[in-house]
């Protein structure tokens, strides 16, 4: 096992996107559950963590809701007009941003903001879970229904075994160093910071996490999300 100095913990939650596939004309991240934005119910669980050092807010440089929110919000969080075309990119232009103040031993932990169901119990698995880890990991639930594979006219053409399958959630957790170097090698986009760092040879830890950690797409999970998560 890898020995490394004392490392703090980082919080990234990248809330630069548009939202487009919801159809609801603003950002899911300023969406209301229970009457309090999905962006700040994330915020709030991760100031509640004592191990959490700093939280980093990704925004689109022409985000103009988030000073209308009026936020009261701890010294720990801090926010950045540096939002990139993809997730990914937002992340690297975050990095770059807090590289002053960050140790490249330090964890960085990367967060949905529409996945406001996540809870302060699962992010602190999976930090105690992972803080002396050589690679990370992320939260993730086990796939239960059957999975199919479709061609290009929707029809099934193989039903994989579910076995060892995972649906992958956030935070994911690597350290700075790493995940800043697998994101900028990596050839293309990828679809989260676990596919880049796999890319450099890397097996990340799978965590189980909760099904309340869905990520909000369609305007139908706002209901199941209102049903499943305490007010």
């Amino acid at each position: 096992m890898l020995k490394f100095p004392m490392a703090k913990f980082h919080i990234i939650i990248p809330a630069a996107g548009l939202s487009s596939r919801m159809g609801l004309g603003q950002p899911k991240q300023y969406l209301k559950i229970h009457q309090q934005t999905f962006i700040e119910r994330v915020i709030r669980v991760f100031e509640n963590i004592p191990l959490v050092d700093s939280i980093h807010i990704a925004l689109h440089p022409k985000d103009d809701i988030w000073n209308t929110l009026n936020l009261s919000l701890s010294s720990k969080v801090s926010v950045h007009y540096c939002g990139g075309e993809s997730r990914a990119k937002t992340v690297i232009n975050t990095l770059e941003a807090i590289k002053a103040n960050t140790n490249e031993n330090d964890w960085i932990l990367v967060h949905d903001a529409a996945r406001p169901g996540i809870e302060e119990k699962d992010v602190q698995h999976l930090i105690y879970t992972l803080k002396d880890d050589a690679v990370g990991g992320l939260l993730a639930y086990p796939i239960a229904d059957t999975v199919k594979k479709s061609n290009e006219e929707d029809r099934v053409v193989e039903s994989p075994s579910r076995d060892h399958l995972w649906q992958a959630q956030t935070p994911q957790m690597y350290r700075y160093k790493m995940l800043s170097d697998a994101l900028e090698k990596f050839d293309g986009i990828p679809t989260d910071e676990s596919q880049a760092i796999e890319c450099l040879g890397m097996k990340p830890k799978l965590i189980k996490g909760s099904f309340k950690n869905f990520k909000v797409t369609y305007q139908e999970d706002l209901s199941i999300l209102e049903h499943l998560i305490d007010k």
